[in-house]
């Protein structure tokens, strides 16, 4: 009997893979070069708009901005700022802070309901889809909603509709964080608490929100940090004042809406300001963001 004759491989296949592989490498080189220059032209568009809003806003940056308020321009020496911004800021602040002390309790509540006892129900699917389209909505839909629920019944705008509004915008932010946060942590740590006898109250608040405090109080500040900036539900809800007010059920001064009349005035003293407050935005969303990447690192 004649031995079995196997086969040889065929002469070209090593310069085939060869040829392959140059290909490969050279999609994979044209990839990463498409890669950088899309993430160098955001860089580019990113830094000239800090730039420039550094080379506008600079200018009328001094202490009168945060000691005075609003002061209407005159027809004389224009090119000098007039007035401040002390109403909006103090507006601002007291706005978010309170918009993120009613939101987020809400939405630290839902999202532990969502995560920990309706993950696969179908109520918890319709309420987190509810939330998705809550989170990606227009702001200025909120605005007309508030508008409708508040303004009108009350007789006019104010600084109540404007934290609602606001409220409105920071819970589906922290039911997003807190149900990934909650979710990253490993199952062995609830059966574990559960199985020395505590109950499951205790297990979520205790264990639970303890583990992931850090990606929780991200989210919170994701979520301050983009309210700060809106100014759509505003104009429908608080909708602006020219003077220092605490009082919730008067119209109410903000920095974007400020920013948004007085870049609108058309008088280059008031055209300054709204610069300075459009810096002063963008500095502290930015140095909250920071804030929250680094206590995300930390975390991680």
């Amino acid at each position: 009997m004649s031995a079995t004759t196997i086969p040889a491989a065929p002469a070209r296949s090593a310069e085939t893979a060869h040829a392959l592989g140059r290909r490969r490498r050279r999609k994979d080189a044209l990839i990463r070069w498409l890669c950088l220059a899309a993430t160098l032209l955001g860089l580019a568009f990113l830094a000239s708009i800090l730039l420039t809003l550094l080379w506008r806003g600079l200018p009328a940056l001094d202490g009168l901005i945060f000691t005075r308020d609003f002061e209407p321009t005159t027809y004389g020496d224009d090119t000098l700022p007039r007035g401040g911004l002390r109403h909006a800021i103090l507006g601002t602040l007291m706005q978010t802070a309170l918009a993120t002390a009613i939101g987020t309790p809400i939405g630290l509540l839902v999202g532990t309901y969502l995560s920990e006892y309706a993950r696969n129900s179908a109520l918890g699917q319709a309420v987190r889809f509810v939330s998705d389209v809550l989170l990606s909505a227009p702001s200025i839909l909120i605005g007309l909603f508030i508008y409708q629920l508040v303004v009108l019944p009350m007789g006019g705008f104010s600084g109540l509709a404007g934290v609602l509004a606001l409220a409105v915008i920071v819970i589906p932010v922290v039911v997003r964080t807190t149900e990934d946060m909650l979710s990253l942590l490993p199952n062995t740590l609830r059966e574990a608490v559960v199985a020395l006898g505590a109950p499951k109250w205790k297990m979520i608040t205790l264990v639970a929100w303890r583990a992931a405090l850090s990606g929780i109080v991200t989210g919170v500040l994701l979520a301050f940090a983009r309210i700060a900036g809106e100014t759509a539900p505003l104009l429908l809800t608080s909708f602006g004042n020219g003077v220092l007010s605490n009082d919730l059920g008067r119209a109410m001064a903000s920095l974007p809406i400020a920013i948004y009349q007085q870049a609108n005035s058309g008088f280059p003293d008031l055209i300054a300001i709204a610069w300075t407050g459009a810096l002063l935005v963008t500095a502290g969303v930015l140095l909250i963001n920071i804030l929250a990447r680094v206590l995300l690192r930390k975390k991680g």
